[in-house]
């Protein structure tokens, strides 16, 4: 019957063989043992029609359809028949599901009716779809909840994305907390077009969810994550505080804590002074700037203004600048490079003086790769800035960490 039907580009329908079948057919068929199923009789004729809460009127030709299965021959009733029964039994009002169940709604729906049974409401929810339209598989990633939770994905974000897959409040809002979306969802503004999927989108939305945990809660979360990556040997403190503090903006998962605070203790002083960006800064005077920066570390007033704070860092910069002549991003553009070892980065301020509580408190692990504030400057007194000013290499010294 299938390949028939498939020849002529037509459903696959039950010749209705057995259907008119006389008692004596039957009975002879059954003394020999043959396997029997147990088949609903569809009419011949007429539609059926069911108001989709989503897609509005959903009708089917009945000839279509043809009589189908409702018990296997191995005594097992089949899914069709099984759910309707079990949803009827338990007064189920609505039936919301994807709209791949759209052709199990009207074997469903002639269950219901034959039965007695009153009809819910149907809801056919559009597919979620992979960002080339098809439908969503392994192969576009992550496809269980587990495995995003396992990526760091906050469960509260995970429900308020896919909310938004297809569904609107109406406003330009996307951040829901679970409270509002059970106040403010109606399966009236369901969209039943397919929704995309996107990966950008459920990274960022869980880096707002992140912002909006309570701050404790937050500094707990990524505290525990640095310790546990091995980059700290404690995972509270005042210093992971402060970190906290000054990285969260950028971190959308919590496992990118990790990198954002590998990224700060870290310092690329060579592949930073021989990229193209540093022509223009080694030609505004990098090394004598550079010369003054040492000596103003090797007397100490840096190192006072830092045990002083953010107080004490702003007024040792405002005095540096005034000393050199400078300011704007004359003075602080060689700063933060000097200082950090790159061009971009959180606040430059609250960079230095979390490098200068890691060396003081000793929470950061050897295998991290910290490069402590006296490292760096011996690192800068071996800079050799005649070889950079004419595009040579640094020195091999110059690329050493001193122990």
């Amino acid at each position: 019957m299938k390949e028939i039907a498939k020849l002529k580009q037509l459903p696959p329908v039950y010749s209705g063989k057995w259907a008119s079948a006389t008692d004596v057919e039957v009975q002879e068929e059954l003394e020999k043992g043959t396997p029997y199923t147990y088949r609903f009789r569809v009419p011949k004729e007429g539609s059926l029609k069911i108001n989709d809460l989503i897609r509005g009127e959903v009708s089917w030709n009945l000839d279509t359809l043809g009589d189908f299965v409702i018990m296997r021959s191995n005594g097992q009733p089949v899914y069709n028949f099984c759910v309707t029964v079990d949803d009827a039994t338990m007064a189920i009002s609505h039936v919301i599901r994807a709209e791949e169940h759209l052709p199990n709604t009207l074997r469903q729906a002639l269950i219901y009716k034959a039965l007695g049974f009153p009809m819910p409401y149907f809801a056919h929810v559009s597919l979620i779809l992979a960002p080339d339209r098809s439908k969503l598989s392994k192969r576009h990633g992550a496809t269980s909840v587990g495995q995003f939770r396992e990526m760091g994905y906050l469960p509260q974000a995970m429900v308020n994305y896919l909310a938004l897959l297809g569904w609107g409040d109406g406003t330009e809002n996307e951040f829901f907390t679970l409270e509002q979306l059970v106040e403010k969802f109606s399966i009236g503004r369901v969209n039943k077009s397919g929704a995309i999927f996107d990966n950008t989108k459920l990274r960022w939305m869980n880096g707002q969810h992140l912002q909006a945990l309570p701050s404790e809660e937050l500094k707990k979360r990524i505290g525990e994550q640095w310790k546990r990556a091995g980059i700290l040997t404690e995972s509270e403190g005042s210093f992971v505080e402060d970190a906290v503090e000054l990285l969260k903006d950028g971190i959308y998962l919590v496992p990118e804590a990790d990198k954002g605070l590998s990224d700060l203790l870290s310092y690329p002083l060579h592949a930073t002074l021989t990229s193209p960006e540093a022509k223009p800064l080694l030609e505004d005077n990098l090394s004598e700037f550079s010369a003054s920066f040492i000596a103003a570390y090797d007397n100490g007033e840096l190192l006072a203004a830092l045990e002083e704070g953010h107080a004490g860092w702003k007024n040792w910069v405002k005095s540096f600048g005034k000393s050199l002549k400078r300011k704007g991003k004359s003075l602080f553009m060689p700063l933060r490079v000097l200082l950090t070892g790159k061009f971009h980065g959180p606040d430059m301020g609250a960079s230095v003086l979390l490098l200068h509580k890691a060396d003081k408190d000793g929470v950061v692990t050897p295998q991290t790769g910290f490069v402590t504030l006296d490292e760096r400057f011996k690192k800068l007194r071996q800079v050799d800035w005649a070889a950079l000013t004419k595009d040579q290499p640094l020195l091999e010294t110059a690329e050493a960490v001193s122990n």
